[in-house]
This record gives C-alpha cells, structure tokens and sequence, in this order.
C-alpha cells in the first residue's frame, strides 16, 4: 500500500509543488494563480511570472496550499486559505450567493486541485481535502467554501474542468450546498465553528 503524507507549501518545498503543479492539466500555466489575481493581471503575465508570483506568495507565507506525497514523491496540490487572500472569488458573479460576508478573514476557502495523472483515482483529492480542512481550522478559520463541479450535471466534463474538485468529495467531508448560481456549479459550505 502507497504511503501517502500531505505538508504545507512552504518554500523547501517549491521545487515539489512545482512536481505536482505540472503533472497534468492546467497547473503547469496557471501555478495556482487563477484565484490570486483579477483576470486581465492573469492574462497579461507568462506562465514563467505566474510561477514567480506562487514563489513569492510561497515564500512570504503563511503556506497557500498543501503538498500530497505518494511515497515520498510529490503527487497532488490543494489550493486553501483566507477568500480575502483569493480576490477573484468576491469578483466572480457566480459565487456572489454566498452566506458569509466577502470581507471576513475567517472565510477560507478550497479553490484548487491538482493531481498528477500517473496518482489520479487513489482518493488523494479526498485526502487533500481532508488535511485542507484541518489546516483551515488549525489557521483560524470559522467557514471553509468550495465551489466544485457536479460532474452529473452539464455538458460532460474533462479532467481540466474539475480543478475545483468534485460535489461528492465536499458532501463526503460533511459541507453542505448553500447555493446553486448555475447548474453544475454549486457554493458549499462547511462551519468549522461547530
């Protein structure tokens, strides 16, 4: 059986978030600055200065993500932290349903995963999300949301378009659906307060 271990992305660890960041999928151009910055910031920058931009949000700390290791190698990457600290999301239309006022600290979010195709259909996306939880909790937070994709919904999904994660893998965690702004694309919430 794989052993597998989470940890936070700290600056030891970039060259291993870079590893999972470029597996497959979208993270190798985007480096997880999707969430960080306005749109027409996002388009104007290179792939090479989106990944400055997670160096220097990595080295400043405090650890935007976390790292999942399978057997010691770097395998899967899971965006979590303060909404205030991902300005797109109070931007996006679609999430403006939410409960939780945009300006509250104690609002974290799960905004991004990403897993290395040769790890995809272990349950590391699970297991992110589960260390995400408890390091949210560990940071302060009252309030996790997650914007996932429900796959039965909508056109039929590529492997890219679930980066948000999925609905089941929330509702698994305990969250609850607090808004639906589109079909597929439902607002959860999960009160760590309790």
């Amino acid at each position: 059986m794989a052993q597998i271990t989470i940890e936070p992305a700290t600056p030891a660890r970039f060259d291993d978030a870079q590893h999972a960041l470029t597996g497959g999928g979208d993270g190798r151009h985007c480096q997880c600055q999707w969430w960080t910055i306005t749109n027409a910031q996002f388009n104007a920058l290179s792939t090479d200065e989106r990944r400055e931009l997670l160096r220097d949000e990595i080295e400043s700390g405090p650890p935007p993500a976390l790292i999942a290791y399978v057997d010691g190698e770097a395998a899967g990457w899971v965006r979590v932290g303060p909404r205030t600290a991902q300005v797109r999301l109070s931007r996006t239309k679609r999430f403006a349903a939410s409960e939780e006022p945009w300006d509250d600290e104690t609002v974290w979010a799960v905004t991004c995963f990403v897993v290395r195709k040769e790890q995809r259909g272990v349950g590391l996306n699970a297991r992110l999300l589960d260390a995400a939880l408890a390091f949210a909790r560990d940071g302060g937070a009252r309030v996790v949301e997650a914007y996932p994709v429900d796959p039965a919904l909508g056109r039929k999904k590529s492997s890219n378009d679930l980066y948000h994660g999925v609905v089941s893998t929330f509702l698994s965690a305990g969250f609850r659906e607090v808004a639906r702004p589109s079909p597929d694309r439902p607002i959860m919430a999960l009160d760590l307060s309790t």
